[in-house]
């Protein structure tokens, strides 16, 4: 059975695999199981049914979700700002950085600089 060559961490808390009870995968993204707790908690605390189809909410609901949305994204354009400030400081090259990001060096700078 082929090892991988790294420990998977949440993407939105940064805890290790190791660190949580649960990580699930998506597409280039984990997320364990207190960040999911998160997430429910703040969609039901604005009256969204956890976890809805859009399509299956009506307008006035979609509206209801959007103040959690924006304090969600927030949050994690935070986060993503963190982590550079700090590979910036561990002096990481921008092309590093914009290569783990899917973009060029000279986005990663014109980005976070």
């Amino acid at each position: 059975m082929a090892r991988r060559s790294q420990n998977l961490h949440c993407s939105f808390c940064g805890q290790s695999e190791a660190e949580v009870s649960k990580l699930l995968a998506g597409p280039k993204v984990h997320i364990c199981g207190h960040c999911v707790g998160l997430c429910h908690d703040i969609l039901e605390a604005d009256g969204t049914p956890p976890f809805a189809n859009l399509s299956d909410l009506s307008d006035q609901e979609i509206l209801l979700t959007l103040k959690a949305t924006k304090v969600a994204a927030e949050s994690l354009h935070g986060l993503l700002y963190e982590r550079v400030d700090e590979l910036h400081r561990r002096e990481v090259s921008w092309a590093a950085i914009g290569n783990a990001l899917g973009i060029s060096r000279q986005a990663a700078w014109e980005r976070f600089s």
